[in-house]
């Protein structure tokens, strides 16, 4: 068996290859070559930099050359230190047009994260984070996507599931990503998440996240799923239910209005309705219904909507985590200048 430092009986070319390079990182199993530039790897990484400070042996029976050049052993899966070189090389912006996408940013992110490439990974989240928000804005940004999004590959828009969202996130330590893929988790029933047949969760990817539930994410999963049937009946019991008419109402034809509202949202949600757009849709019941007066229509908006943002601020706190503000801060630093 040949020793680690030996030359590697048998190694394909791998893309990125520099022919004017100066460094080969060569991954393991499988045996695939990367020639690229010290200079530009170690600009993005203290870890590259060291790596590439020890003075490789270049001569005798374990010499540590492949094509007359350096080599370096990686131990990182070869489609993510693929994805991790063209992306420091080229810096081109991340996509989110299909599960491979996904998967792609995946991959750069453990990497950067890894060889603590700070830039590198500071953009990674916030990419995400612009699906897996952090903001009650971005939140409804991803829904109207998700509602108007045409299926791609067969998959709706965010076309990966947000098991994958949570296991990355808590794999690359980027807690601002996990109440947003909580929340979404909780919409899927538990028997379906432990049976893992869902076609997102099927997809075969060399950097897809793992798909088992962790003792953490099953109690995270519960206190949100708990949290989010709470809400919805908040809002159909006491909001609409128990509601009271506004000051300046001529009348009681807004309280039957409100009873009226109240059964009816009664009827329609069901266990996977989310209670952020299930406000909205209460909020466009009463915008479409004429028999409401302008001062109860206007206190029902403003009631419902600072109930949402007192939802959306409280995710974090539901499954012990600190508030947006904090998750924002300490693991999404503000863009460079």
């Amino acid at each position: 068996m040949a020793s680690p430092n030996s030359h590697p009986d048998g190694y394909e070319r791998g893309d990125p290859w520099f022919e004017d390079g100066n460094i080969i990182l060569l991954t393991n199993e499988p045996c695939i070559a990367f020639k690229v530039h010290r200079g530009v790897l170690a600009r993005h990484s203290e870890i590259f930099q060291s790596m590439f400070e020890l003075p490789p042996m270049t001569t005798g029976p374990n010499a540590e050359v492949l094509e007359g050049c350096p080599f370096v052993r990686m131990y990182d899966p070869p489609a993510e230190l693929s994805s991790l070189i063209k992306t420091l090389y080229d810096y081109t912006a991340f996509q989110n047009r299909n599960a491979t996408d996904f998967f792609h940013v995946a991959g750069v992110l453990k990497l950067a994260t890894k060889y603590i490439i700070a830039r590198l990974r500071s953009h990674a989240i916030r990419f995400l984070a612009e699906t897996w928000s952090s903001t009650l804005q971005g939140h409804d940004r991803m829904i109207e996507l998700a509602l108007r999004a045409p299926p791609v590959d067969g998959l709706s828009f965010p076309y990966v599931h947000p098991l994958h969202v949570l296991s990355l996130a808590r794999e690359v330590d980027a807690p601002v990503l996990i109440p947003s893929a909580v929340y979404f988790l909780s919409l899927y029933p538990l028997t379906d998440i432990l049976r893992g047949d869902h076609p997102k969760l099927k997809i075969e990817h060399p950097s897809r996240p793992p798909n088992q539930l962790s003792p953490l994410d099953i109690q995270d999963y519960t206190l949100m799923y708990q949290h989010r049937i709470d809400a919805i009946l908040g809002l159909v019991r006491t909001t609409c239910g128990a509601r009271t008419v506004s000051p300046g109402c001529t009348g009681n034809v807004c309280m039957k209005a409100f009873a009226k509202l109240s059964a009816l949202l009664s009827r329609s949600w069901f266990v996977r309705t989310g209670p952020l757009h299930f406000m909205l849709q209460a909020l466009d019941e009463v915008d479409n219904d004429g028999s409401l007066c302008a001062q109860c229509r206007r206190a029902f908006k403003k009631d419902v909507t600072a109930a949402r943002q007192k939802l959306w601020d409280g995710l974090p706190g539901v499954i012990g985590l600190p508030s947006w503000d904090d998750l924002e801060s300490d693991y999404m630093p503000p863009r460079s200048s």
